[in-house]
């Protein structure tokens, strides 16, 4: 069936829309050219879009030719304000975008564990405000929420989770409650798996799997293209898988004596100290990252943030650091042939801190191993954003949010898909 010419004028909008957020700024000659529209089509959503104020004039094409130059025709980045929202167990990290994702003010605020609920939660929406307040007068739109634990997958909502903060859950229902905005809220590592596909290390990749290594472990499942969360919300709660080397199993409760305790942060520093290495980790970071990018160091590499020990270190202190690293990628190949075994990735990602302080020195390390117990071809890759991943996927879920509004027809019962 034909479409009617206000879905017909929709669609082209958001079409053209879209462009100009992929391309940046375009000439009407090139918008034609891009969506192979009619001059006088092209025209004609130029000057809806223009009055209703989401595209103005940014410039013109420097081109010298008979007539004037072609004006440049850009997204009003600050039609509307984002905000993402990272909160840790030991606390929270604000960033403020405009419309296209250009950061326009962050801040880090510590919440330690002796700070009682409603203090904790006051403490981060303050943040939030102030972090707002310093990128500009525009309200936001729509805020992303990246926190631990698992989200309802039919109420959105944060689930109340033993072993985690009260305030987590708290800050949630208050930021619904008292900001105009819309308030989305996720699982940290599926946000960070998002951020890895559009952004860093499974870019062009449909299917793959991520691992966090941070101060705990958890995964994020992406099969042929979209994000499974499972029935409940909790696939990837690799933390609780039983796992040989440990002295005892994991429960409903507790995830000690499951993978958590072979590649969580403490555990990871328990073998580090076998081996003699030590390190002191930056504010907020977990020791695991730490100790990884040492020895990493140690052995004349990098680390995916690019920091190394320049030629590496004494032939005793290398082997050490070898040692540990060959035996943090045999914990690690443990879990990975566990995800390979029932979800046949083709790609797994170590992200987190710790994944990314290994860099390519321990993922491939991972990847020998992985291949000595599993028949089916994984790649294993490491994580190009680090803990940042999850402000950046928390981010673009603002960002999508906020441009699905404001670029969808208002005037049509259903929103296109473009």
């Amino acid at each position: 069936m034909a479409a009617s010419p206000s879905t017909a004028r929709a669609i082209n909008d958001r079409l053209a829309l879209r462009l100009l957020q992929r391309e940046g700024p375009l000439t009407a000659g090139q918008l034609k050219t891009l969506t192979g529209l009619s001059r006088p089509t092209v025209a004609d959503l130029v000057e809806r879009l223009q009055d209703s104020g989401l595209v103005r004039v940014v410039g013109e094409t420097g081109d010298r030719r008979r007539g004037p130059n072609a004006r440049l025709y850009g997204i009003v980045a600050d039609r509307a304000h984002l905000a993402a929202l990272d909160v840790r167990t030991h606390s929270v990290s604000v960033v403020v975008a405009d419309l296209l994702g250009e950061t326009l003010a962050e801040a880090v605020l510590p919440i330690g564990s002796d700070t009682a609920t409603e203090a904790a939660v006051e403490r981060a929406v303050a943040l939030l405000e102030r972090t707002a307040g310093k990128a500009g007068t525009v309200p936001l739109h729509s805020v992303g929420v990246g926190a631990p634990g698992l989200v309802d997958p039919v109420t959105g909502e944060l689930r109340d989770s033993s072993g985690l903060p009260a305030w987590h859950r708290r800050l949630v229902a208050v930021l619904q409650e008292r900001l105009p905005a819309t308030v989305l809220v996720e699982n940290e590592t599926n946000l960070a798996a998002l951020a890895e596909q559009r952004l860093g290390a499974a870019r062009g990749q449909d299917t793959f799997v991520l691992l966090w290594l941070g101060h705990g472990v958890g995964a994020a499942v992406v099969l042929d293209g979209k994000l499974r969360r499972g029935a409940s919300g909790g696939a990837g709660e690799i933390a609780f898988l039983p796992v040989p080397g440990t002295s005892r199993l994991p429960s409903a409760v507790t995830c000690d004596g499951g993978f958590h305790t072979l590649a969580g942060s403490a555990g990871v520093a328990e073998l580090a100290e076998r081996y003699g290495i030590s390190a002191v980790p930056a504010p907020q970071e977990p020791p695991s990252a730490a100790l990884v990018r040492t020895a990493v160091g140690a052995l004349g590499g990098a680390s995916a943030d690019g920091a190394s020990a320049g030629g590496g270190a004494p032939a005793d202190e290398a082997g050490s650091a070898a040692a540990f690293l060959d035996d943090l990628a045999d914990r690690l190949a443990l879990g990975a042939a566990a995800v390979s075994a029932v979800l046949d990735p083709g790609r797994i990602v170590l992200a987190g801190e710790a994944g990314h302080a290994g860099g390519e020195v321990l993922a491939a390390r991972v990847e020998d191993r992985l291949a000595t117990l599993s028949p089916l071809r994984t790649e294993v890759r490491a994580g190009a954003l680090g803990g940042a991943a999850v402000l950046r996927g928390a981010l673009l879920t603002a960002r999508e949010a906020a441009q699905d509004e404001l670029f969808a027809p208002h005037d049509e019962s259903r929103r296109p898909v473009l």
